[in-house]
């Protein structure tokens, strides 16, 4: 066989394991069809957006088949590292350490905004962060985003969180009950504990995410993809991230069609009512630049705090954590129209202290960051 009969025979040999390779791949992938999405939720006020986008059909405008998968506070991190599911939207500061520590998941847009506070006891003399020196201050958990965002905030105005203060921890809805009973100075909490404290008289704002900066335009949740997914169906992973942008600005212009659709299809246990009054409190402005400046910012902040470890290089995690998809642009969002409901919007007569009794029990609905 002459050398260029060889030649020629040797590049059909490479050019047919080629085309059976790539084909051996594409059968994989028909094994599992692109458009197939596994959306994580908890069953919260602020995952409004994730039911909107299935009962309004945002899911389905992207080609997508979605598969909802309820799921734990406690196993939520690892079962989306671990692919039970593939896409939710979360809190930022939640991921971000396990994001540092190896978690394989990606920020791809915010949702909201605006739902954590550090508040005084109106009793007290504690008129900003610099007045918890010594003092007690009270949180839902030690690790619960409270927790983080006072840490990051007391780190930053030259506080040693760790030092400084005392933390002790109560149920969600008994931080008013510690504050009337002094066993702590502040507390650290989230919507819609906070507007119920206000409103009861018993605290006033030191640290407010929604107004203070540079917190005011900071998400406090964001849409993130399980890696391995993401690698393998970009496709998908910014379908479904448009569909639950799309869903934000949809309940930004609908607060109270949110919450009732939340309620009647039964997403969450709560009334129509106590849910529509959280929904009012979360900033829904869906966007890019801001969640991808949100997660490099948190980052800053809570190395800051000691959250993070000493070595790590805020932003290399940050462009590790957030990434940018096909058709998912602020330029997108700002040219999206979504529909506004004759009944969508609140009333005006809600009012926070609807929640008091919900909140005094232990699974009180509708807190958007509750941890349970």
């Amino acid at each position: 066989m002459s050398g260029s009969r060889q030649a020629l025979l040797m590049t059909a040999i490479v050019l047919g394991a080629l085309c059976t390779a790539g084909c051996k791949r594409d059968s994989a992938a028909a094994g599992t069809p692109w458009n197939k999405v596994r959306v994580g939720y908890i069953g919260i006020t602020c995952e409004a957006p994730i039911f909107t986008a299935v009962e309004k059909g945002f899911f389905k405008e992207e080609g997508l088949d979605v598969e909802l998968v309820r799921c734990q506070w406690a196993t939520y991190k690892d079962a989306l590292a671990l692919g039970r599911f593939d896409v939710t939207h979360h809190l930022v500061m939640y991921f971000l350490k396990p994001i540092e520590q190896g978690l394989d998941v990606k920020f791809t847009g915010g949702i909201h905004r605006g739902c954590l506070r550090v508040q005084a006891g109106t009793r007290g003399n504690i008129q900003s962060m610099k007045d918890l020196k010594g003092k007690i201050v009270g949180v839902p958990g030690l690790g619960t985003p409270p927790f983080m965002f006072a840490t990051r905030v007391m780190a930053a105005q030259g506080l040693d969180p760790s030092k400084d203060v005392q933390w002790r921890v109560y149920p969600a809805g008994e931080l008013g009950l510690a504050l009337d009973r002094g066993l702590v100075d502040a507390v650290a909490d989230s919507e819609p504990i906070g507007s119920l404290l206000l409103a009861q008289g018993k605290v006033h704002n030191i640290a407010d995410q929604a107004k203070d900066a540079p917190y005011k335009d900071e998400y406090c949740c964001a849409v993130l993809v399980n890696g391995t997914f993401l690698a393998k169906n970009p496709r998908a992973s910014a379908a479904a991230t448009r569909a639950l942008l799309k869903a934000a600005k949809w309940v930004s212009v609908n607060p109270a069609a949110a919450a009732r659709l939340s309620v009647e299809k039964k997403y969450i246990s709560s009334s129509v009512d106590l849910n529509a009054v959280a929904i009012s409190n979360l900033d829904y402005v869906p966007g890019v630049a801001g969640a991808e400046l949100a997660v490099s910012q948190s980052a800053r902040d809570m190395k800051t705090a000691g959250m993070l470890a000493p070595r790590t290089d805020v932003d290399e995690l940050a462009r590790k954590a957030f990434v940018h998809l096909d058709g998912v642009s602020d330029e997108w969002l700002k040219g999206l129209q979504v529909e506004r409901l004759a009944d969508g919007r609140l009333d005006g007569a809600r009012d926070i202290r609807l929640y008091a009794d919900a909140l005094q029990r232990a699974d009180g609905p509708g807190n958007c960051c509750k941890r349970k």
